[in-house]
């Protein structure tokens, strides 16, 4: 059984740094895996992907600030968010899918096979 655990949420003030992390278990090396947020009144929203091919692609929102990666060792991937804004307050999910076609983040917002639990981040200003 496929399982996907975030840990690393909390709560921080303006500027500061959390990083969130996402173990997976029952399931190989993923085609790409990625990070999502959901804050109260918006639409789940793409936050960063990586792709077995060593790619990322990060929402226009947190570029320069966060920094996806992966240790495949661990079998974890990794979300190192910096420069936090209160616009950052939301639950984060990890999502991943080993089917090529899933891996765009709107494909892998939409319709991506594993997700975890979430996380809560809240920035307070």
């Amino acid at each position: 059984q496929v399982q996907l655990v975030e840990l690393g949420g909390g709560s921080v003030q303006a500027g500061g740094s959390l990083r969130l992390s996402c173990a997976a278990f029952g399931f190989a090396e993923s085609t790409c895996s990625g990070w999502f947020r959901h804050a109260p009144g918006n639409e789940r929203e793409g936050v960063a992907v990586a792709n077995s091919d060593g790619s990322t692609s990060y929402a226009d929102a947190v570029k320069g600030r966060f920094t996806i990666s992966k240790d495949n060792a661990k079998n974890t991937m990794y979300l190192q968010m910096n420069s936090l804004e209160p616009e950052d307050t939301a639950m984060y999910y990890c999502a991943a899918d080993y089917r090529p076609w899933a891996c765009p983040i709107e494909t892998l917002r939409t319709r991506g096979k594993y997700w975890g639990q979430g996380t809560q981040v809240t920035v307070s200003s």
